[in-house]
């Protein structure tokens, strides 16, 4: 597996349907053109089942049915990009916070939910191989710290959540044993946390390639707790480690959205200036922590949605999406700011000058 230079791009639907235009050396040129030119060598789509509400109104956040997701993934293979698949099992977002179930599943548990995810994710991969876009690595749940499918696949019930995960992956591999399969944490600096969890699901022998962290400096600290915790849990269980998610301001300015994540209590949680070449080093200094994790175990990183330019239509979940997943977090474009484009759709430091990382 080559070093992973990746983004996570889901929002770019949304984005171009609202007019998100983006620039390399001042030409305007397709997104996806840009980011092979840059250096990028992988695209990572995000799926939801389905995410509208009963009167088909769209929740937001990108709206990542199947179908936008073979509309983004063609693009993405149409440039000679590997595609990874982050399969969330929900309607919505899932994260350590919420894992809602689909509203299809609602009523199943056991054997039934476990069937449900053996043959939605094998329908899913049966799919995306007819349309001509397999993905060559495939997340089964988002950040499942503390497990996925809730109430019965939280982490404490974790002979359920186990079976849960075990389905997914068992549908990857049947559909193609060559797909490798990635389970994903968040906090990638939290070492007692990974040890506990990777423990924990040891028994039941699941069959994953990959540890995904998510790594995000203003929140989860510097990078030599990074590194410590990706030496540790790649000896400690003996598989490669990539940072899925990662992401830092080039400017604590909100540019004029709301919600937004990055302010100035966050950039002074880093080391890094809020500026573009304080982004461009902080790029820099993680893939070189990945690289130097010990027996060549860090295989890349991934930026989470660099594209996101700061159209305020473009916000990351509607009120009926908030509505659906019962939280009150400020509606808007919460990650403009983080972008690796300016306001206008420029590319910045951090990504012109990928290919030296």
């Amino acid at each position: 597996m080559q070093f992973i230079k990746g983004m996570d791009v889901s929002m770019l639907k949304e984005l171009e349907d609202h007019g998100a235009v983006y620039y390399w050396h001042g030409e305007k040129r397709d997104l996806f053109e840009i980011l092979k030119e840059s250096g990028v060598n992988l695209i990572r789509l995000r799926l939801w089942c389905d995410p509208y509400s009963e009167s088909k109104e769209a929740y937001g956040g990108g709206t990542n049915d199947l179908e936008t997701t073979i509309q983004l993934a063609k693009r993405v293979v149409n440039q000679g990009l590997e595609f990874m698949l982050d399969i969330h099992y929900s309607d919505f977002w899932a994260d350590p916070a919420k894992q809602i179930k689909p509203k299809a599943w609602k009523e199943l548990s056991g054997l039934e939910l476990q069937s449900a995810v053996y043959n939605y994710t094998a329908e899913t991969l049966q799919r995306l191989k007819k349309e001509g876009v397999e993905p060559s690595i495939v997340q089964v749940g988002n950040e499942v710290t503390n497990g996925l499918l809730w109430p019965e696949g939280r982490i404490e019930n974790t002979e359920e959540m186990a079976k849960l995960l075990s389905a997914g992956i068992r549908a990857v591999k049947e559909n193609n044993d060559q797909i490798k399969v990635i389970l994903h944490l968040d906090f990638g600096t939290d070492n007692k946390m990974y040890r506990k969890w990777f423990s924990d699901i040891a028994p039941y022998h699941l069959e994953y390639d990959v540890i995904g962290m998510s790594y995000y400096p203003y929140w989860n600290g510097g990078l030599d707790a990074l590194l410590y915790n990706m030496n540790d849990i790649s000896q400690t269980f003996q598989k490669d480690v990539i940072v899925v998610e990662t992401a830092i301001g080039y400017t604590t300015d909100s540019l004029g959205c709301s919600g937004i994540v990055f302010s100035k209590e966050q950039s002074n949680q880093t080391k890094y200036p809020a500026t573009m070449e304080g982004q461009e080093t902080f790029l820099k200094d993680l893939c070189e922590t990945v690289r130097n994790v010990k027996d060549h175990r860090g295989k890349g990183i991934i930026y989470w949605e660099p594209a996101w330019l700061p159209i305020s239509e473009c916000t990351w979940a509607k009120p009926i999406g908030c509505e659906y997943m019962g939280d009150k977090a400020e509606i808007g474009n919460s990650w403009a700011n983080q972008a690796l484009f300016d306001g206008e759709g420029n590319a910045n430091l951090a990504l012109l000058h990928l290919n030296q990382m």
